[in-house]
């Protein structure tokens, strides 16, 4: 098993696709995350969506799926840098309770009041180039079919994906049908049904084999009697960009006056990285430093 994230495309329907499957990666949310297991297969699921979404829209910056819930999950975030970087953080309401069982409409959309965003974030701004970020319909109850209906409206290209996560892998397989050019297929000899019969072959697909199997032998297992063109897989990590000198510009931004009320009731300022869960500590002589040494470039950085 391999952390990555491969193209294909069938040459004689008019489909193309993603494959990705995270390992280590996953497994390094998971371990730094302590969560009912409902909660961290979904996480798993939109982890292995943001990847697949990122690789269709070939974004150079982050993209990062969003969860506002009105459940028991309160926040669910994932972010995906087109260089294969990866991390996910969730929030919980304390005191609600979350069945072995549910599903994602119990755990985010309880009230019909979940919000889900996709957002874009460009790695280099300019007047072109600001962040976007597009607000997703609740129309499904699992986050693939969420997600489906969102690149249907926004991609304007019948799109389908799979999803399936355990506390050691996530993992997904995206197929989309190729646009039709002066109403003929882009693609020579195209099999009129190739579409349909894809998403036929896709179904027969299970959960537990999506999971315990690598890309390579999906593939295999799939469209072993197609012609399948693959491209070369890009590789994926787990990876956060917090920092001590982030967290000392955050700290400045809340004031002095702030942080000494905290070093007067706590005798220290700690700060945990909600997507890593890393613990930064700030003892009184390091808080009083903060506003003795200004540090704007970690003030301006902050966001990161």
């Amino acid at each position: 098993m391999s952390d990555e994230v491969r193209r294909f495309l069938l040459e004689d329907s008019p489909v193309r696709g993603e494959i990705v499957s995270l390992d280590d990666s996953w497994r390094e949310v998971s371990r730094r995350h302590d969560l009912p297991e409902p909660v961290l297969h979904t996480l798993g699921e939109l982890s292995a969506a943001a990847v697949l979404l990122g690789a269709t829209l070939k974004f150079d910056g982050a993209l990062i799926l969003q969860i506002h819930g009105d459940g028991p999950v309160a926040l669910m975030v994932v972010e995906c840098q087109a260089d294969g970087r990866l991390r996910a953080t969730v929030k919980l309401r304390e005191g609600e309770t979350i069945a072995p069982q549910a599903s994602l409409v119990d755990l985010v959309n309880r009230q019909g009041q979940g919000r889900f965003a996709v957002t874009l974030d460009p790695r280099i701004r300019s007047e072109n180039r600001q962040p976007w970020q597009g607000i997703v319909p609740f129309e499904g109850v699992t986050i693939a079919e969420v997600l489906e209906h969102y690149m249907a409206r926004s991609e304007q290209l019948p799109t389908r994906l799979w999803l399936a996560a355990s506390g050691q892998r996530a993992t997904g397989l995206l197929l989309q049908k190729l646009p039709a050019e002066g109403g003929r297929s882009a693609a020579p000899n195209i099999d009129a049904d190739g579409w349909n019969r894809m998403q036929h072959l896709t179904e027969t697909l299970s959960r537990e084999e999506l999971i315990e199997l690598s890309s390579e032998q999906v593939l295999t297992r799939l469209f072993w009697d197609e012609r399948l063109r693959g491209f070369e897989p890009r590789g994926l990590r787990f990876a956060c960009g917090c920092s001590r000198q982030k967290v000392a510009g955050m700290l400045q931004m809340l004031g002095r006056g702030e942080i000494e009320s905290l070093i007067a009731e706590r005798g220290e300022v700690e700060v945990h990285c909600d997507f890593c869960n890393e613990p930064y500590h700030f003892d009184p002589v390091d808080c009083a430093t903060l506003f003795l040494n200004a540090l704007p470039s970690a003030a301006s950085d902050a966001r990161h």
